[in-house]
């Protein structure tokens, strides 16, 4: 649990009302310190669908106070699937020996249940605010508001104004994948995480609250389509994407009514995390392929450091530096192993059996290590 330190002697500006922001906004108020919230939307919301809350994630989420049983499903466990017979290769149990919950939310949420504690602490949270200047210490936004701070931190993802500030723009480069998201009806749907693992292409399929089963779908292909996930698609295209696929499957994809599409891009981790007053963190820092479900749970672990490591000390310049070298290594790991999976989970032919195979194997003799692979992401606890 964070204390009040140094921080509690500094105004911090935080670009960026998602998840991200919203709670790094929470971390440093419960540090002390002067913060405000600044989204240009009209209103703080999150559309889209589901995400996972591993228990990395989740340790920032009790370390803030917050107890998400309400907003989410306790995940069980993750069962590997052949795509194509529908066979389930294994069964791996997510709770044993994982310390913190493994939890399926809705991504609006979990944004609400950080959103209300960012009330319940009095935070200022300003919506309608697009930046549009910054200086040494401050920000001006599109509506001609500007705010003094000593901290100015960029929480406002892929498409962070703050992040080319420090590094310039990047070179994003298409994958080759294209990904679909949905959410179907589904009552009592078991609580595990399914990934349907089929040459080229797989769908991962979870339960959320509400009798809902979310849907992330990846394919490979060459055609490009933009980055984003809010580009609207036909069920039909997603449906013939998997039309080979297991008539459980199918039957799933049958339900999907409204899907959306978008291009899977590969940004390089961020060279440069502060400069000054200025710091990034989450997606603003190391947008991450959905392919280890850490998009988020690194942004917990962002935010939460960020504040411990300035908390800890007058001199800012030496806290962002530490933030960075703590920070820039563990994220880099976590997008490298994504990246692995992306290939893992497409495997074709004579790699494909072998694949299978290693997973049946070890499912029957030693279930345990399948997860412990994984111990230095979930087992890491960023509040400790």
């Amino acid at each position: 649990m964070l204390t009040t330190g140094a921080n509690s002697s500094r105004r911090v500006a935080i670009i960026g009302g998602g998840i991200a922001g919203l709670a790094a906004a929470l971390s440093f108020a419960r540090t002390g310190a002067d913060v405000q919230v600044f989204e240009q939307a009209p209103q703080i919301t999150e559309v889209g669908a589901g995400l996972q809350i591993t228990p990395n994630g989740a340790s920032v989420l009790a370390a803030l106070g917050l107890d998400g049983a309400d907003h989410s499903i306790m995940a069980q466990a993750l069962w590997p699937m052949d795509g194509l017979s529908g066979r389930v290769l294994g069964r791996f149990d997510l709770q044993v020996g994982q310390g913190h919950p493994y939890r399926f939310y809705h991504r609006a949420d979990l944004l609400d249940l950080i959103h209300q504690a960012c009330l319940d602490a009095g935070l200022a949270v300003h919506t309608g605010h697009k930046a549009t200047h910054f200086s040494e210490n401050s920000v001006t936004f599109q509506n001609g508001h500007t705010v003094e701070a000593d901290l100015i931190i960029g929480a406002d993802g892929l498409h962070s104004v703050v992040g080319p500030l420090l590094n310039g723009t990047d070179q994003p480069f298409f994958t080759g994948q294209v990904a679909w998201r949905a959410i179907v009806p589904a009552q009592d749907a078991e609580p595990v995480a399914r990934i349907w693992m089929a040459p080229k292409k797989h769908v991962v399929t979870y339960p959320l609250k509400g009798g809902r089963l979310n849907i992330v779908a990846v394919r490979e292909q060459s055609e490009w389509a933009a980055e984003g996930w809010h580009h609207a698609d036909t069920p039909h295209s997603l449906r013939s994407a998997f039309a080979d696929c297991a008539p459980e499957l199918r039957d799933i994809l049958a339900r999907v009514d409204d899907v959306r599409l978008w291009g899977l891009f590969r940004h390089p981790v961020a060279t440069v995390w502060h400069k000054g007053a200025m710091a990034i963190l989450g997606d603003a820092a190391h947008p991450t392929l959905p392919f280890l479900a850490q998009g988020a749970n690194l942004a917990l672990e962002d935010a939460y450091a960020l504040a411990k490591f300035t908390n800890g000390t007058d001199d800012l310049n030496a806290a962002l530096s530490a933030y960075q070298k703590a920070r820039q290594p563990r994220v880099s790991r976590a997008i490298n192993a994504a990246n692995a999976n992306a290939v893992n989970y497409h495997l074709d032919g004579i790699k494909r059996i072998a694949g299978q195979t290693a997973i049946q194997a070890i499912a029957r003799t030693a279930p345990q290590l399948f997860l412990r692979r994984f111990d230095w992401l979930y087992r890491y606890d960023v509040g400790g």
